[in-house]
């Protein structure tokens, strides 16, 4: 009983917000945000950013992937105020990166999309694969699954998302 007096008793709350900066897309933003917000919900809901898909919410599809500070992360994994002091790239930014022209002609080409929910993700992941210098050169179809094993499409099959990685990167045959 005693613990349960306890509990009714404490009156501490979390904090109503909490202050954070970041850049997102190249753009400085400063906001307070929810202690238990999540990135996702920050980008989508607080920044407009809705190209961010919510799939999941748990980390296994990658339709909510994003770069901070250059490395892919799950934003349904994560609180928006751990991106304080960070730069944050959605599927909005990419347009930084050269090889997002060369992914989006490819995809299209190839039939790499069809929904386009889970294109997002696969955008950033296979940006990310095209600019890490430890990726094998060349790409072969099986390195790029494996790169891509993260994320999900439940519409098209994989082999025109693989392939289109494989046209970006110049190995296709």
């Amino acid at each position: 009983m005693r613990a349960i007096e306890t509990l009714a008793t404490d009156t501490s709350q979390p904090p109503a917000g909490v202050p954070i900066s970041a850049v997102v897309n190249g753009r400085s933003i400063q906001r307070t945000v929810a202690p238990r917000l999540t990135l996702a919900d920050f980008l989508r809901d607080e920044l407009g950013l809705t190209g961010t898909h919510l799939g999941c919410e748990h980390g296994v599809c990658g339709a909510c992937s994003v770069f901070l500070d250059g490395r892919s992360v799950r934003t349904c994994l994560m609180l928006a105020v751990q991106i304080d002091g960070m730069r944050v790239t959605t599927v909005e930014g990419l347009e930084e990166f050269e090889e997002t022209r060369r992914l989006r002609q490819a995809f299209s080409e190839r039939g790499g999309l069809q929904c386009g929910f889970c294109t997002p993700g696969f955008l950033v992941t296979a940006v990310e694969l095209l600019r890490d210098p430890d990726t094998e050169k060349p790409l072969t179809e099986d390195s790029v699954r494996e790169a891509l094993s993260g994320n999900i499409c439940r519409c098209t099959g994989y082999q025109g998302i693989v392939q289109a990685v494989l046209d970006a990167a110049g190995q296709s045959g």
